[in-house]
């Protein structure tokens, strides 16, 4: 689907035409774009980058700034069908709290992360003794903006403490789907589906 990264192309296909999405940490609005014209979704975004919000903007897509971390507060319960985080859970403050106010604003959500359990950063730490380097994980530490490290276990742990319901989950490693034997140690990055 138009170029988009594995796990967006998976949430484009599972969206209801139709829909009412909002996409948290939309980027330019890849996936935004997508929605609107495969779909007929009223889609919207929420973006903290400037830049990447003028981006969607000029494209034609309904984004606005903002701050996820205290800005979903001002989005009324259930305003949508889907509330999508994508590749963000991991730099937000409390991911529990964000969690709970996808799950407040959208009737279903969508979140996929960077699984930190992966196979190549546990061989960089362990035989190289540094945070790791790696395709999923492109960024020096001291440069990443994650401030949580999550697991594909940690994940499943929060999720079944707040009485989420996981209506799919799926995983990926080298820009393709896998399958779910060993996905902790196998999956560079995890999506799962979620209602309560």
């Amino acid at each position: 689907m138009n170029g988009l990264r594995a796990d967006l192309a998976v949430i484009a296909g599972l969206i209801e035409p139709g829909s009412r999405v909002l996409d948290v940490g939309c980027g330019e609005g890849l996936l935004l774009a997508e929605l609107e014209a495969q779909r007929d979704v009223d889609a919207r975004g929420l973006e903290l980058d400037p830049e990447l919000v003028e981006r969607s903007v000029a494209r034609g897509l309904s984004v606005v700034q903002g701050d996820a971390n205290c800005d979903l507060g001002d989005y009324p319960d259930k305003a949508f069908d889907y509330a999508i985080l994508s590749q963000t859970l991991q730099t937000a403050q409390r991911p529990d709290l964000m969690l709970e106010e996808l799950l407040r604003v959208g009737r279903k959500a969508f979140v996929s992360f960077p699984n930190f359990a992966h196979w190549r950063t546990r061989a960089a730490l362990l035989l190289g003794g540094r945070m790791p380097v790696t395709r999923a994980l492109p960024l020096s530490w001291y440069e990443t903006q994650n401030i949580h490290h999550v697991t594909v276990r940690d994940f499943r742990d929060l999720i079944s403490a707040k009485g989420v319901r996981t209506e799919g989950a799926w995983y990926f490693s080298g820009g393709r789907e896998i399958g779910t034997s060993g996905a902790n140690w196998r999956a560079e990055f995890a999506l799962f589906k979620l209602s309560r």
